[in-house]
């Protein structure tokens, strides 16, 4: 398989904790552009991610609502498959399967799910719904996951269970896919990766070298086999940020300058209270903060040539899918779209 192509949208205005304007605006011209522009130069998707509050650059800077900018992106592009979060106590059931499915007809049979147990306490309370603790939200997200493939597959759906019920309901029309939008999700605890196993398509993941991922490879495929025996195979997505340079000293810089911390940073206390609300296998660190997604981990750093080099070690390791982040986005996707992947895609061809 192909390794695909996949990048953050910059919903919350950047990546940078530590970088107050990284020029690339939360608004609906920059990403409308950024879209249109990244399938012109090979990219295969883009993840909107959904929060209602912007915890990269503080609760008060602007950010954008997934849903409606999915709707409008799956208007205004063609090919990019777009992989929207879906927050289960954020969307009824019912409701959302009406409106996902209108959206796939739209973009054409493109629309995927990033399905996100909710991990910020003060957002939910703000916006008046239910706060589940950490083991709670994945019950909750497989009766969610039940009433929505339910309604997607069978003409009357009815389910009884004990956060959501639905009587007799019928969506149409149904999403364009025979196989269904493919659900995609991460999460690092038993409670996590067992209900992916069961129910996902995909388990993306944050940064992390190929040596360290192979291992997690290796565990979801047993859990998998032993939890959903005759599905079909997981693939799997790591998170990534980009720092394309063409001199190894002048990509260290980069690094140097939006790695330094300061912990009066804006979006410092969201940071904090989603390491308390989650469950990790890996201690944080300082350039953890820095980027989201533990994004510098995957070491992504470096001239056109090593980093082609590291993904295509990344595909070799089991990775179907890489979700990068840039900063400022549109500029460094420009130079990521013309000097690397041609080199990807050389590179792999020579050791297939």
């Amino acid at each position: 398989m192909t390794l695909r192509f996949g990048y953050w949208m910059p919903m919350f205005g950047g990546w940078l904790r530590n970088v107050e304007d990284e020029r690339m605006e939360a608004s609906w011209d920059y990403v409308r552009r950024l879209a249109v522009r990244s399938e012109e130069l090979g990219f295969d998707l883009s993840l909107l991610a959904e929060l209602n509050l912007n915890d990269i650059k503080g609760v008060e800077a602007p950010s954008l609502d997934a849903w409606s900018t999915a709707a409008a992106l799956a208007a205004a592009t063609r090919t990019l498959e777009l992989m929207v979060a879906v927050r289960p106590t954020f969307h009824p059931p019912a409701l959302f399967a009406k409106q996902a499915s209108n959206i796939d007809h739209i973009s054409g049979g493109r629309l995927a799910l990033n399905v996100v147990s909710s991990w910020w306490r003060d957002e939910s309370l703000q916006y008046g719904v239910p706060f589940d603790e950490h083991d709670d939200r994945y019950r909750r997200t497989e009766e969610w996951l039940a009433v929505v493939k339910g309604l997607w597959q069978e003409k009357r759906f009815s389910y009884d269970g004990r956060l959501y019920r639905v009587n007799d309901a019928i969506v149409e029309p149904k999403p364009l896919r025979k196989s269904l939008p493919p659900i995609y999700a991460g999460g690092e605890s038993a409670a996590a990766k067992d209900l992916i196993a069961r129910e996902a398509d995909a388990y993306v993941m944050h940064g992390d070298p190929p040596e360290n991922l192979a291992p997690k490879i290796a565990d979801m495929n047993a859990r998998r086999a032993k939890l959903a025996p005759g599905a079909k195979r997981l693939t799997f997505g790591v998170a990534g940020f980009v720092v394309c340079r063409d001199r190894a000293d002048e990509a260290r810089r980069e690094v140097e300058r939006i790695t330094n911390v300061h912990a009066s940073a804006a979006g410092n206390a969201n940071y904090e209270q989603w390491l308390s609300g989650t469950k990790l296998d890996q201690q944080v660190s300082i350039q953890d903060y820095s980027v989201s997604n533990r994004g510098l981990r995957t070491n992504l750093i470096g001239s056109p040539e090593e980093i082609a080099a590291r993904l295509v070690a990344l595909e070799r390791s089991g990775i179907d899918l890489v979700l990068l982040q840039f900063s400022p986005q549109y500029e460094e996707m420009e130079r990521f779209g013309e000097q690397v992947i041609p080199l990807v895609r050389e590179m792999s061809r020579a050791v297939a």
